[in-house]
């Protein structure tokens, strides 16, 4: 451990949890150079949807090295691209009734983000942007004026414009429809908000905490964008490519989305990909008015087109994601009822759900219990405090049930120690000096 001691930033934040040196991975499970083996339930923060090194991928991905296929090729058209577009409109866009065109971005889902905000106010010709409590989008400048935590936001160096924030769902409780509020703000001609170009919204807020939208509330913001005129951006960088139950995490609500920005899992492998995708009369786009030296990885484009053909072509690996949603579920809302005594609550959708543990300590503790018991699993939330559950969707139902029992065992644990500290607490009362 020493070199990374010496040479890397203090910048890095997994490593601290996690402080192994790893070196093999496959499917749903990670190794260090010791030779032990751990269940991930991090899965590269939802880039690893289809695993470590699936081997589906793996062998389209050697195949198209050994032929000396393309690397690098900017934007120009190459065989990969064309196969991967082909591949997407045929069993992804079409089969959902979407017309959208597709905008290769730089590598990262915040690269995307900041194409998406830029065409909108392209498009408008405003320049707010709404954005959610607890969203986040990204730390590059654009993105992190839409992104809520503190921490990033207090990193930026320079003030943080053209966003203005609105309450999520359930923000200010479960009986109020905060999108009747942003409705109100935007008629009044007083209320101090601009006219937005857009609205950015994740549906459900990983970073943020597992806070998971309505589909009622989607619905009702949907109408509001559009009575409004004002453009609806979906993130789906985290919550899409099948980690709600769907290929996309807003097709159950049955909204569309004017604009979409994709990346992590999009390109199977844990290769870095983003694109956003938008209505075809968006595009507004000069000649390489938004570009980037690494927008469209070849590589990537091989295992997307993979991932898709493997797991898309049919309905058989979403049915499996949402049967195992409902299994986590139970899992979860088991462990909150047996030792949870109110203070813990499960939340989420599908195959991204966590247990918030109200104090950001508490879901440390778990976590932290957890990896000494050979599981990578992390926290979520303004404060830390949800345990966050991300494994791979291929995860095997025996391996997703053994890193459930360890996550229980975890909190057993640590209830326990947490309860005999405060019996201590109240048995050793501190005497009140006086005089």
């Amino acid at each position: 451990m020493k070199i990374f001691d010496e040479i890397e930033s203090e910048v890095q934040s997994y490593a601290r949890a996690f402080p192994r040196v790893f070196n093999k991975a496959q499917g749903e499970m990670l190794y260090d150079e010791e030779g032990n083996q751990y269940l991930d339930f991090l899965a590269g923060a939802g880039t690893l949807n289809y695993g470590h090194n699936n081997p589906l991928f793996k062998e389209k991905l050697l195949e198209y090295i050994h032929e000396d296929g393309i690397t690098h090729g900017l934007d120009l058209h190459t065989k990969a691209k064309r196969e991967f577009l082909e591949t997407f409109n045929e069993k992804i866009l079409k089969p959902r009734g979407m017309n959208y065109v597709m905008q290769f971005t730089g590598p990262t889902g915040t690269n995307a983000v900041e194409a998406a905000l830029k065409l909108a106010r392209n498009v408008t010709g405003r320049e707010n942007i709404i954005s959610f409590t607890n969203g986040f989008h990204g730390v590059s400048l654009g993105a992190l004026a839409t992104t809520g935590n503190s921490h990033h936001r207090g990193a930026a160096g320079v003030s943080l414009n053209g966003s203005s924030r609105m309450p999520y769902d359930g923000y200010l409780g479960d009986d109020i429809d905060t999108t009747a509020y942003l409705d109100k703000v935007l008629s009044d001609s007083s209320s101090g908000i601009d006219k937005p170009a857009g609205v950015i919204v994740e549906t459900v807020q990983g970073e943020g905490g597992i806070n998971a939208a309505s589909y009622e509330w989607l619905k009702n913001l949907e109408t509001v964008c559009k009575k409004h005129e004002v453009l609806l951006i979906v993130d789906d960088i985290q919550a899409g490519c099948g980690r709600t139950g769907d290929y996309f995490s807003f097709e159950e609500a049955g909204i569309s989305p004017d604009i979409v920005t994709m990346s992590k899992s999009l390109g199977g492998y844990g290769l870095p990909f983003a694109v956003v995708l938008f209505r075809p009369e968006l595009d507004h786009w000069k000649p390489g008015e938004h570009n980037g030296t690494f927008r469209g990885n070849n590589f990537a484009f091989v295992t997307a087109k993979a991932a898709i053909d493997y797991y898309w072509s049919d309905n058989d690996f979403s049915d499996e994601i949402k049967r195992k949603g409902k299994f986590v579920s139970n899992r979860l809302q088991s462990i909150v009822n047996k030792y949870g005594e109110g203070n813990f609550t499960t939340r989420g959708r599908g195959m991204f759900q966590g247990i918030n543990c109200v104090s950001g300590e508490i879901a440390g503790k778990i976590t932290h219990n957890a990896f000494q018991k050979g599981l990578i699993i992390e926290t979520s939330g303004a404060d830390d405090h949800v345990v966050k559950f991300m494994c791979p969707l291929i995860i095997s139902m025996e391996n997703l049930n053994k890193g459930i029992d360890i996550v229980e065992q975890a909190v057993k644990e640590v209830c326990a120690r947490e309860d005999s500290f405060l019996e201590e607490k109240d048995y050793f009362e501190p005497i009140q000096m006086t005089g």
